[in-house]
């Protein structure tokens, strides 16, 4: 019976038989009854009589009781009491020594009362209990009584119904209500605020099974601490009877919140421990603008926000001064990151855009000022200063985002653009500690931005001399169909110093030249141009490939600590051979017409710049449709590969059916161009041609 539906002593409850199953505490205090004649013998003696006593019900019954239980001290005194029930009809009651079958004594708790028969005969009931139990149990109850109220961990018990029947002064204190407010009504009713279907489903588990489930964690907000989230640790048990019958549910609680908010505060800070470690591997890997900004959005999402935006001022991209007389700003988008598929994502500027961002944008204020903003909870009139426009407002109020925060990227003192951040799923609001992380995060991924934005004005700085120096569009010299290629570097800041050249001489002739200066950047670029430009007034005057060769070595040395590899070729079409010399660079390839290609064996000569180190040339026939292949070592040399499985993959290629010098130089950096790109590529197919006669057609 639950303590909120009690009914009186004997009334039928609705649902319920009548006949109630009976508690189990006169089993545990094990009552004797004992019924006296008016001549005071024995005429019954119950079972609990012979527990107590240690006589057998034959043993007992006919004989007077003080015979059996009273010492000799005491019967004058027995008898007196004994008359003083059965004359006057009063009960008594007291604790009386009584005498054991065994001999020994013991303390027994008599209740005695006069009973009338229908014949109007008196006897005397008597009921005893051993006073050590009964003494026990009295200790126990008002220990247990006392261990309920004055525990701190909150005490409850359910009946079977999962109703309360019980609630200590702690579980009122921790609930924030009275035992009055809850007595007699489920979790659900009492305790709204929690969450009852866990709670309740959790106790029928228990009552069902037996099993006790231990320090069950749980959250939730109380009503007179409705802003705060509470933490508890609950522990649910099933109580039996002395009968082992089932009577309810206990459950304990103790107030872990302290503990809680400790250990959310030390899993947070190793949380932001783990993304700044994860920042320092991450972000900065490579030289490159656009993966240095995704690098960082990759890192914040989802850990630490739930959509990420890098916006880089373009004053800065381009190195013109920002827009005066306005507020506003033009900003670029680099890169934009979501946890999860979320309309917020559709509100940022798209990737590559470059926007005028209004004055009024809490992302602007945080780019011109180089101060962070944090707006902990957004509400309805802050998302229109962080929105673009009325759409992408919208936008972020379906996203539900409630919290904000923008970060400065500031590198050498230079305010670069800003870190855009925000929180719709993730409930908890960007605080203090999370602006001091974002704030290291973002200095960090700055100075990788700044590097990588320095690198990649070098790069275009170097690209432009480069391409510059190289010929613009190498003409088709008598003799000879040409085709070219040159590729830079793939990594920011690396263009090296390889050319080509085609260069006209006198009677048809044509010089073919393919060069690499060691090193890169612009000062690679530049010392090419130097080559490349006496490469081709050498040539102008006539000389052998070794002659023009040895000069270059002189001159190599005189620019002061540059190495370059070079082979120069003379096409003679009318005599169709030529001269050829190389300067430490790798194995032209000789192909023909129905025969597999051949790397050309050249006289060993040092690199240019080295000194001291005699040059030779040797012959070079091509007969008509004969190629001559001239390439710089980007095209074969990778780090995972032998040199000679490269070149074999070369010749392999260009042992394929023939194609035009166009495809073929396709071909070529289609199949031998390594992925990582990490060195310039300088490409010269040259096939030889017959000469025209006067009268247009070819010669013989």
């Amino acid at each position: 019976m639950d303590a909120g539906h009690a009914t009186p002593s004997g009334a039928a409850q609705p649902g319920r038989d009548p006949a109630m199953e009976p508690g189990g505490l006169l089993d545990v205090l094990g009552v004797a009854a004992v019924v006296l004649d008016a001549q005071g013998r024995i005429v019954l003696w119950s079972p609990q009589a012979e527990d107590l006593f240690g006589y057998r019900a034959a043993e007992a019954l006919g004989r007077p009781a003080a015979q059996v239980l009273v010492e000799e001290q005491h019967l004058e005194l027995v008898l007196s009491l004994f008359a003083k029930v059965m004359l006057g009809g009063g009960a008594w009651a007291g604790v009386f020594p009584v005498r054991h079958k065994d001999g020994s004594t013991l303390l027994a708790e008599f209740r005695n009362m006069r009973l009338e028969d229908e014949h109007g005969q008196y006897y005397a009931l008597g009921l005893a209990t051993d006073q050590a139990t009964l003494r026990r149990l009295e200790r126990d109850l008002a220990l247990s009584l006392r261990l309920v109220e004055q525990s701190p961990i909150g005490l409850s018990v359910m009946d079977t119904d999962l109703r309360y029947v019980l609630i200590n002064p702690a579980l009122e204190r921790i609930n924030g209500m009275s035992a009055a407010e809850c007595l007699g009504r489920t979790v659900r009713e009492a305790l709204p605020f929690l969450d009852a279907d866990t709670i309740e489903a959790a106790m029928r588990k228990v009552l069902d099974t037996g099993t006790p489930l231990l320090n069950q964690f749980t959250t939730g907000r109380t009503r007179l601490d409705p802003g705060t989230e509470h933490a508890w640790s609950v522990s649910f048990y099933r109580l039996e009877d002395p009968a082992h019958r089932v009577i309810g549910v206990a459950v304990t609680v103790i107030d872990v919140t302290e503990q809680h908010r400790a250990s959310t505060a030390a899993a947070a800070a190793r949380r932001r421990l783990t993304v700044v470690a994860e920042a320092s591997e991450r972000i900065g890997t490579t030289l490159d603008l656009d993966t240095t900004t995704r690098e960082l959005a990759d890192v914040l999402v989802p850990e630490f926000a739930d959509i990420a935006a890098v916006d880089i001022l373009e004053s800065v991209l381009t190195d013109t001064l920002p827009p005066t007389g306005t507020d506003d700003l033009l900003i670029r988008a680099l890169a934009v990151k979501a946890a999860y598929p979320t309309p917020a994502a559709d509100a940022a500027d798209p990737v590559g855009e470059i926007a005028s961002y209004d004055a009024t944008r809490l992302i602007t204020r945080c780019a011109r000022t180089g101060r962070p903003v944090l707006l902990a909870h957004v509400t309805d009139r802050d998302v229109p200063r962080i929105a673009k426009d009325d759409r992408a407002a919208e936008l972020l109020r379906q996203a539900r985002v409630h919290s904000y925060l923008a970060v400065p990227l500031r590198a050498r003192g230079q305010v670069l653009g800003a870190l855009d951040l925000k929180r719709a799923r993730n409930d908890q609001p960007f605080d203090h500690d999370d602006l001091v992380l974002a704030g290291e995060l973002a200095a960090r991924a700055a100075v990788a931005i700044d590097n990588a934005r320095w690198y990649q004005r070098q790069r275009h700085a170097a690209l432009a001399l480069q391409r510059h120096l190289l010929p613009g569009s190498p003409p088709q010299p008598p003799g000879l169909e040409v085709a070219y290629r040159y590729q830079p570097t793939a990594s920011v800041g690396e263009v090296g110093g390889d050319w080509f050249d085609v260069i006209p001489l006198g009677d048809d002739m044509t010089a073919l030249v393919v060069g690499d200066v060691m090193g890169s950047g612009i000062n690679a670029a530049a010392t090419m141009g130097q080559l490349r430009t006496a490469a081709r007034t050498l040539a102008g005057l006539g000389l052998a490939p070794a002659a023009v060769l040895t000069q270059l070595d002189r001159i190599a040395a005189d620019l002061g600590e540059v190495i370059a590899t070079c082979v120069y070729a003379v096409h003679d079409p009318r005599r169709r051979r030529g001269r050829i010399a190389s300067a430490g660079h790798l194995p032209p390839v000789h192909t023909r017409p129905g025969r597999p290609p051949v790397l050309l064996e050249l006289p060993t000569g040092a690199p240019l710049g080295v000194g001291g180190v005699a040059f030779r040339d040797a012959p070079l026939d091509l007969a008509v449709d004969d190629e001559l292949v001239l390439y710089t070592d980007g095209l074969v040399e990778t780090r995972d590969h032998d040199i000679d499985t490269r070149l074999a993959a070369l010749t392999d290629l260009l042992g394929r059916p023939r194609r035009s010098p166009e495809e073929t130089c396709d071909l070529l950096l289609g199949g031998l161009r390594h992925r990582s790109g990490n060195d310039d590529i300088a490409l010269l197919v040259a096939r030889a041609r017959a000469l025209p006669c006067a009268d247009g057609t070819a010669r013989p």
